[in-house]
């Protein structure tokens, strides 16, 4: 049985993220006193105490979902001896959990990661002026079914005028979430009954991550990873954008940066650890959206969520 290790991402935050971590293990502390440090600003307070609407500020969210996941792993190699690089197969994480993925494996250090995840979630905010984007979840909807979707709604029918609307997360078990300009987006969301589609949700985002509106926000990340010092992950990552192993510095800069405006694959990335003989997978940080989601993706597969004591306490016993 080989075993991956996945890192959620943004919508999964909550005041109390790491609160109990902090309190029973200096390793979780350690954590978030780092990430503190790191950005000069006691995000850690944020999470344990909220409020939900300053920590759900995208430039907040990112490096919070980060520090608990890492907090989560440091105690796992502290206090269970547990060892990454001989333990586990493969990492991957969804959106800016595939930074925490990094991290995990090494290639990214602490501080690092804390820093480019705040720039990440300021970029995304300045990409778009407020109310221009918006994002819609299509549920009971397959990844070609949401394609045409889009294609359809991108003409505003007043002006003529093109707009943007793409797939910014194929997450499998029939959801998909489309970005986007918020017209297209709206004309989408009154399409989809008629193209078979189940449901479809505006989603409460400040920003229209994950599509080609998001460029400004790709070209600061190109020069913010030019800078950063990258390794080698101690074991591969599985990439958002490509859906395949990374493993070399260089193609994983040039993944981070398709990632931002690039479709989140997230359906072809649970496939492909599946593909490479995981079927025991583990969520590292807060809430278990992917976890639920594992569970229409690899059915034949394990999959528990792991982000407080006695989470650990039990993994830790299966091992």
């Amino acid at each position: 049985m080989a075993l991956a290790f996945v890192f959620p991402g943004q919508g999964s935050q909550a005041p109390g993220m790491g609160r109990d971590l902090a309190a029973a293990f200096p390793a979780a502390r350690e954590v978030f006193e780092e990430v503190d440090e790191a950005l000069k600003q006691t995000l850690s307070r944020l999470m344990f105490e909220g409020p939900a609407e300053e920590l759900t500020l995208t430039a907040n969210a990112q490096p919070a979902l980060m520090a608990h996941s890492v907090a989560v792993l440091r105690v796992l190699e502290k206090e269970g001896g547990f060892d990454l690089a001989t333990r586990v197969a493969l990492v991957a994480g969804h959106s800016l959990g595939e930074y925490s993925a990094l991290t995990a494996a090494r290639a990214f250090d602490l501080s690092t990661a804390a820093r480019l995840l705040r720039l990440r979630g300021e970029a995304m905010q300045k990409a778009t002026p407020a109310g221009v984007g918006a994002m819609a979840a299509l549920l009971g909807a397959e990844l070609d079914q949401a394609r045409a979707l889009c294609e359809a709604a991108r003409t505003d029918p007043e002006t003529g005028k093109a707009e943007v609307a793409e797939v910014a997360n194929d997450n499998g078990g029939g959801q998909v979430v489309i970005s986007g300009h918020k017209g297209a987006i709206d004309r989408a969301v009154a399409a989809a009954p008629g193209a078979g589609i189940k449901r479809a949700m505006p989603l409460p985002v400040s920003a229209p991550f994950h599509c080609s509106l998001m460029a400004p926000a790709a070209d600061a990340m190109a020069e913010a990873l030019e800078k950063a010092a990258i390794a080698a992950p101690v074991v591969p990552v599985v990439a958002n954008v490509s859906a395949g192993k990374a493993t070399e510095p260089a193609g994983i800069r040039d993944l981070l940066v398709r990632q931002v405006t690039g479709t989140v694959r997230w359906r072809e990335c649970v496939a492909a650890m599946a593909g490479m003989g995981c079927d025991r997978f583990a969520e590292l940080g807060a809430g278990k959206v992917l976890t639920g989601l594992m569970k229409r993706n690899a059915p034949e597969a394990t999959a528990v969520a792991i982000g407080n004591p006695a989470d650990i306490e039990a993994f830790l016993k299966t091992l």
